[in-house]
């Protein structure tokens, strides 16, 4: 009996990625930067105000607008700890409008500043980390080169559209996500489905030999686990510890989310190798009506 059930899932999967675009992009309509204010006075006393006033901040941060300090995190010499390492960081010699761009807007467990430092504050701190510890770069970062460095599409903005959930969900978001998870499942099972159990349903037992490939497949989709797992509690262990700690740093929900997604797909992955390469005696019978059940 030939099986014509593999295009539906196909279809669905097809308009689940359609919706996903409309609701990146019906959502989320910010496209750019709001613009850096050029302040001359913040400007003309950058040179002076890092060595002094970033270094302060750097250690003390400013207790009475909740800005914590960012050596608790960073290490008194940047050296990393529940945050990255910041002494020789190429990546922030390369680009130091990044500084100025995590310390506006936080990453991960690192908060916003914004708010909580002014710009005086903000761009002494990002001087300081950029001519700390070994780390120099030619001339100090100054609004003007914050403003020269954006783009007309804001790279934050990208990551933000690529985000599994988007950071303001409202009704009409949650209804449209609810419906393509709903596509997403019905389209993967009908996939497997149609891939375990192949296009053509013979009745009787049905004898399956495991291939090199398919044995390759299934342990490193083991090992994967074991990995994802591994990495799963050591995010866990360096939140708890962040958390604990005595200047609180805000857990890596975002990692320990990807983390536990990768697990359940990798365990999803070895059952169905494990189900269509090396599970013997599955039946297929008909029943009453003359259809074969799955």
């Amino acid at each position: 009996m030939e099986r014509n059930d593999a295009t539906m899932p196909l279809v669905a999967l097809f308009t689940a990625a359609i919706m996903w675009i409309l609701l990146l992009f019906l959502f989320n309509k910010e496209t750019a930067h709001a613009p850096v204010a050029v302040d001359p006075a913040v400007a003309a006393s950058i040179a002076q105000d890092y060595p002094i006033i970033g270094k302060q901040v750097y250690e003390t941060g400013n207790a009475a607008a909740g800005a914590i300090s960012c050596q608790g995190c960073h290490g008194t010499n940047g050296e990393g700890g529940a945050g990255p390492k910041l002494a020789g960081n190429e990546k922030l010699l390369k680009d130091p409008v990044y500084v100025h761009t995590i310390l506006e807007q936080g990453k991960g467990g690192m908060p916003s500043y914004a708010g909580k430092l002014d710009d005086k504050q903000i761009y002494a701190v990002a001087n300081y980390v950029l001519h700390s510890w070994g780390n120099n770069i030619d001339e100090p970062l100054t609004p003007a080169k914050v403003a020269e460095g954006q783009t007309k599409l804001d790279p934050e903005v990208l990551k933000n559209r690529s985000r599994f959930v988007p950071d303001h969900i409202q009704l009409p978001e949650i209804w449209l996500l609810s419906f393509i998870i709903i596509l997403v499942t019905y389209g993967l099972i009908g996939l497997y489905s149609v891939w375990a159990e192949g296009q053509e349903l013979r009745p009787g037992i049905h004898k399956v030999r495991a291939t090199p490939v398919a044995t390759l497949g299934i342990v490193t989709s083991m090992v994967m686990t074991v990995l994802f797992s591994y990495l799963f509690v050591r995010q866990m262990n360096i939140d708890y510890q962040g958390w604990a700690a005595k200047e609180p740093v805000m857990p890596n929900v975002t990692g320990e989310g990807f983390y536990a997604a990768m697990i359940l797909l990798s365990l999803a992955v070895t059952l169905g190798l494990y189900k269509k390469f090396f599970m013997d005696g599955e039946a297929l019978v008909e029943d009453a009506t003359g259809e074969f059940p799955w």
